[in-house]
């Protein structure tokens, strides 16, 4: 029988759901936009039993693949766990088998050297397939239409790399899907695999890479021209494996470094900058005019995640961890490698996207998930597993400066958004914001529709679900015409 423990990652807003679920024709206050017809992917890391070492962190939780279908003005929801080689091993079992988040020393000795991912983190649409993704393993494909697993994914045996990131990226002229695997020789080795696939899903080219020095590289960015990785002190070893303590620790002794690889070029051909130590993870968008290229991302002067501590032993920096959106720029054309850092928006927060068909190009507007303070949050009884709680829903306007925002109100917190255009013709942010609201007072979980140019005048539709959520990580909008004929989502 499974007891998980009172600790905060298994409490009140990260209790596990555990619920598989069809439910058709979903309540809705307000009214649907008629030309949202698509499907909305998330995915979230949602344990199906107790820890076997007691304790664990959030997002090492099996993969809840979820799936919300647009049409004719109604919304139809779908909820699968991703049957991983883990998940199978484990249901066979009964109990958890697998220990803490990559590590292998803690499995239970009959699992030793089985795939450990839990495909928990992102959840993408290319080439008529869905693919749920960790970064420390493979993809697995799902059926798009009723999320039954497939079967971990390998492009038809063209992978060599063991790992493939989470945030592959979409050249929106092409087609093509850009992504990498890190450690992608095995468990905590170097080398970085950078993969391209084409419009049909076919594993085109394959490219060997080695950055400074081993460490997280949970995303990377595109431009027209270029394929950049942000290399940030969040480091692992052997040593913090056998010692017990968790894969990753902050280390801001190294210095940020950010990789820019020209397009279909070679390993030899890529160019390191270097920057004293700071923390990003997600990236918003990148472009490059020429040969300067710039990258957007919420930048933080310290460690943003208290469950991989700072190497020294020193205590978590609250303040330190605050992360505004920033410009990271260098120049491919100039023998520095100094990188330029500025600030664009104060909002403290996380989780940015964009209209994706403007992505790798110059663009004018983003999305965030923020932190503020000078709304009541009404929890006094629950706090969150990584320290920050997103209540404010903001739309940035890089041209301007200016920004607007919706907030979610008391005993609530908002999951990442993702944009759905108002039509394949419509100008940059024209469309809708959808956003999943954790109502933790109420215990369940509600989808909003916002229209992404006027957030301040709230939700156009709010989607009711009886059921709470286990907090999601990522997910994406792929439209009905695209699903239809098994095209990508560009």
């Amino acid at each position: 029988m499974s007891h998980f423990p009172d600790k905060p990652n298994f409490r009140g807003l990260f209790a596990p759901s555990r619920v598989e679920a069809d439910l058709h024709d979903l309540e809705i206050e307000g009214t649907v936009p008629a030309e949202l017809e698509g499907v909305f992917f998330r995915v979230a890391p949602d344990p199906q039993f107790a820890p076997r070492l007691g304790d664990d962190i959030w997002f090492n939780g099996d993969g809840m693949a979820g799936s919300f279908d647009f049409h004719d003005g109604r919304v139809d929801f779908r909820q699968r766990w991703i049957r991983t080689e883990k998940f199978q091993l484990e249901r066979g079992a009964g109990r958890a088998l697998f220990g803490a988040y990559r590590n292998p020393l803690t499995d239970d000795e009959t699992v030793q050297g089985r795939v450990r991912g839990t495909a928990n983190t992102n959840i993408v649409f290319h080439g008529g397939k869905v693919l749920a993704l960790k970064e420390d393993s493979r993809p697995v494909a799902m059926d798009p239409r009723t999320l039954e697993t497939l079967g971990e994914w390998d492009f038809d045996g063209a992978l060599e790399g063991q790992t493939f990131t989470a945030h592959p990226k979409i050249d929106a002229n092409s087609g093509e899907m850009i992504a990498f695997g890190y450690a992608a020789r095995g468990l905590l080795t170097p080398h970085i695999a950078v993969y391209t696939i084409d419009r049909s899903g076919r594993l085109i080219d394959q490219t060997w890479i080695e950055p400074p020095y081993y460490g997280m590289v949970h995303d990377f960015a595109i431009t027209a021209d270029y394929i950049v990785f942000p290399i940030v002190p969040i480091v692992g070893s052997w040593e913090r494996l056998k010692s017990g303590l968790p894969h990753f620790g902050w280390d801001a002794s190294r210095e940020m470094y950010i990789g820019v690889l020209p397009r279909r070029a070679r390993a030899a051909s890529i160019r390191w900058f270097r920057h004293e130590a700071r923390f990003c993870t997600h990236v918003m968008n990148a472009f490059n005019e020429g040969t300067r290229v710039h990258l957007d991302m919420p930048v933080a002067r310290g460690n943003m995640f208290p469950f991989f501590p700072d190497v020294t032993g020193a205590p978590f920096d609250p303040a330190a961890a605050a992360a505004r959106m920033t410009r990271l720029s260098v120049d491919m054309g100039s023998a520095e490698e100094h990188v330029d850092i500025r600030v664009l928006h104060e909002p403290v927060g996380e989780f940015p996207r964009i209209d994706d068909r403007y992505a790798m190009h110059p663009y004018r507007y983003g999305y965030l998930c923020a932190q503020d303070l000078s709304r009541p949050f009404g929890l006094s009884d629950q706090k969150s597993a990584t320290g920050l709680m997103m209540n404010t829903l903001y739309r940035l306007d890089h041209q301007t400066g200016q920004t607007n925002s919706v907030w979610c109100g008391t005993g609530a917190s908002f999951q990442e958004p993702v944009f759905a255009p108002r039509n394949a013709q419509a100008a940059e942010g024209e469309g809708y914001l959808l956003a999943l609201v954790n109502l933790m007072n109420e215990h369940r979980t509600a989808l909003l529709v916002l229209d992404a140019q006027r957030l301040e005048e709230g939700p156009v539709a709010t989607v009711h679900l009886p059921l709470r959520l286990r907090p999601g990580l990522h997910g994406n909008w792929v439209p009905r015409a695209q699903l239809s004929v098994g095209a990508d989502p560009t």
